[in-house]
């Protein structure tokens, strides 16, 4: 079990890079602060501290991002694409036109962690990591910002993570190639990649395609106490009873951790035999307490018959990725590239800075560049509307779009 509080802080020095132990120690200062013991969330103390950008329609280091909430059913999507080379098209959004017509390129539905409690689709950390796929891994990004726990349990996430799928596959403007689809890949970490499992079942179940699924220290678990639990409980950001307590509050009410949702291949998980599901690709921190279900995971996969690679970095840590200072960080975004290009293009990284997203203040719905010049934009969110752009100091230009 946990040791003391001095040993557990110098042993995570030891190993964590130093600006990404204040990182995920800070998130977990915040995160003890916001759980009550009886179950219920601070969610106005959350919603004050958690830091959230708003997305650029002007684009910062090559990205460009818009949020589209869908009418129908109210859940808010941001969109993350690769910026046109002709800078005179920057800020304008085209959703006539599909990605590519001879490219294949890649849409990643990307789903947050948080342990289906924290975060958000605008969360900094998320909106970064979500810029450097796309620019690293030369792929379209749709960030979901699906209901969270404990005010909306089980199955919420998981709904909403369907109505993201369906809503990708129906739009024109996603589509690349010859053959002018949509190549969704699905992705997500912590409860994010949790919640890939269980939309990729229901797509394999309804027969929509789905290429493949990235899963990064995805959230699993069970009733049984496993030997990595046992063994890494404090010791690296991670206690037991904290993950215990965000089971409790996804969970229905009165369901142990052995509930499918929670532990997809136990004694009551279903069987995925003779299922068309995607391969995936499962990213396992060997310092995270819970790598024993994720690798446990991993048999699951292939003794239904599945294809699954594992990338197993034995001194990684939670939260690894999101700050480009470690080798395991390459590592991931190299794989990660070669599986939704099949070995394709393997040009060299060029990871975006941490602080790439202070070149653009976006207000509200105005935009405010570093060197004065003031914009307003009618994008910001897009309801199913005209997509145009206007501007204090300069012409009205317009692309014409509908995002029904």
């Amino acid at each position: 079990m946990a040791g003391s509080d001095e040993v557990n802080v110098n042993e995570s020095k030891s190993v964590v890079p130093l600006n990404t132990y204040v990182l995920i120690s800070n998130f977990k200062l915040v995160y003890n602060l916001l759980r009550r013991p009886d179950g219920t969330f601070n969610r106005e103390l959350d919603d004050f501290l958690d830091r959230k950008v708003p997305a650029n329609t002007i684009p910062v280091n090559g990205v460009f991002s818009f949020d589209h909430v869908d009418r129908s059913t109210g859940l808010l999507n941001r969109v993350y694409l690769a910026a046109p080379e002709n800078r005179a098209r920057w800020g304008i959004i085209d959703l006539e036109k599909p990605l590519s017509t001879t490219e294949v390129v890649p849409v990643i539905i990307f789903f947050h962690g948080g342990s289906f409690t924290h975060s958000t689709a605008s969360t900094a950390i998320y909106d970064t990591l979500c810029r450097r796929f796309v620019s690293i891994c030369k792929v379209a990004v749709v960030s979901v910002n699906y209901r969270r726990s404990p005010e909306y349990r089980y199955p919420c996430a998981y709904d909403d993570g369907w109505a993201a799928l369906s809503w990708v596959k129906s739009r024109p403007w996603l589509q690349s190639g010859k053959d002018s689809k949509v190549y969704v890949y699905l992705a997500g970490d912590s409860s994010g990649g949790n919640i890939v499992h269980h939309v990729a079942v229901k797509a394999a179940d309804e027969g929509v395609e789905v290429l493949g699924n990235i899963l990064l220290h995805a959230l699993f678990g069970g009733q049984e106490r496993t030997e990595s639990e046992m063994r890494l409980d404090g010791r690296y950001f991670v206690r037991i009873p904290d993950r215990d307590w965000y089971w409790r509050a996804f969970l229905p009410e009165g369901e142990d951790r052995d509930h499918p949702a929670c532990n997809p291949f136990g004694p009551r998980g279903r069987s995925l035999e003779g299922l068309e599901f995607p391969k995936s690709l499962v990213v396992v921190a060997g310092l995270d307490i819970l790598q024993d279900w994720q690798l446990a995971y991993v048999e699951g996969l292939r003794n239904h018959g599945h294809e699954v690679k594992l990338l197993h970095l034995k001194e990684a840590t939670i939260g690894f990725y999101f700050l480009p200072n470690n080798d395991h960080f390459y590592r991931l975004m190299e794989e990660r590239k070669g599986f939704c290009c099949d070995g394709g293009d393997r040009s060299p990284l060029f990871p975006i800075s941490q602080e790439a997203d202070t070149d653009v203040y976006n207000i509200g719905m105005a935009q405010m560049d570093r060197v004065g010049n003031f914009r307003t934009h009618c994008l910001g969110i897009i309801f199913g509307h005209q997509v145009c752009e206007s501007s204090r100091f300069g012409s009205v230009r317009a692309a014409i779009g509908w995002a029904v």
